[in-house]
């Protein structure tokens, strides 16, 4: 008997009947797949923030929970307060109006200052440095024709500094050179101390009367003696 010739059986799993199976899987394939899942970005949930209501009484449980087993101290002796001591004084003192007074005047009369003075209880002369001594001799000695002069008596030490301020400032705007200023001795002060007298170097060195005056010195006895002074100006400007 003839041998049965044996068919060429189908691989199993091909059902399809494909010439060219596939037997294993691509990771190409995988990744398509992927991406078919991933249809957009994915969102990130916002966090909600606290309100401010919410965040005080979470803080204010927390302190609470901290303090909680906390024991007040029991109350101790009674505070003493010192009383101030009046008879104590401080190491330095508060400067006031004299004594600044005082400590410009020393400045003025040491040179220190843009003005040379010279000072006693009787007499006083000042001068803008550098200024010629023959102009000084003759203002000392009255040959300056006075073109106008201010009283300062019965006032006190603001009105008086403001009334020069104002007498020296106008006699410079009418060109004036040589004024007079009455200041008196103050026998009729507290004590017969001459308050006016002693502030008038001061007045004269700051402010803007300082920017025109050239000299002063104590009047003659004719013209006030030691109650009074002389003032040199400078000539305004643009006059020659």
């Amino acid at each position: 008997m003839a041998r049965r010739k044996k068919k060429k059986g189908v691989l199993k799993g091909n059902t399809s009947g494909s010439k060219n199976p596939k037997i294993f899987h691509s990771a190409f394939d995988d990744l398509a797949r992927l991406k078919k899942k991933k249809s957009g970005p994915a969102e990130i949930p916002k966090k909600e923030t606290p309100r401010k209501e919410d965040w005080e009484t979470n803080e204010d449980q927390y302190f609470l929970e901290k303090m909680s087993d906390v024991v007040p101290l029991s109350p101790g002796p009674e505070k003493i307060v010192i009383s101030p001591n009046e008879d104590m004084k401080p190491v330095h003192p508060a400067r006031n109006e004299d004594m600044e007074t005082v400590a410009h005047l020393c400045d003025l009369v040491s040179g220190s200052a843009q003005m040379d003075i010279t000072f006693s209880d009787e007499y006083m002369e000042g001068s803008v440095k550098g200024f010629d001594r023959k102009l000084m001799q003759k203002l000392k000695k009255g040959l300056f024709p006075i073109q106008d002069y201010v009283d300062l008596h019965g006032m006190n030490k603001q009105d008086a500094e403001m009334r020069i301020r104002d007498f020296i400032l106008n006699s410079h705007r009418q060109g004036f050179r040589c004024v007079l200023v009455v200041h008196g001795r103050g026998l009729n002060s507290e004590n017969q101390v001459p308050v006016i007298k002693e502030q008038i170097p001061l007045w004269l060195s700051r402010g803007p009367v300082r920017k025109i005056i050239l000299a002063f010195c104590t009047a003659m006895p004719y013209d006030g003696g030691t109650g009074a002074i002389y003032l040199l100006l400078k000539r305004p400007a643009g006059n020659f």
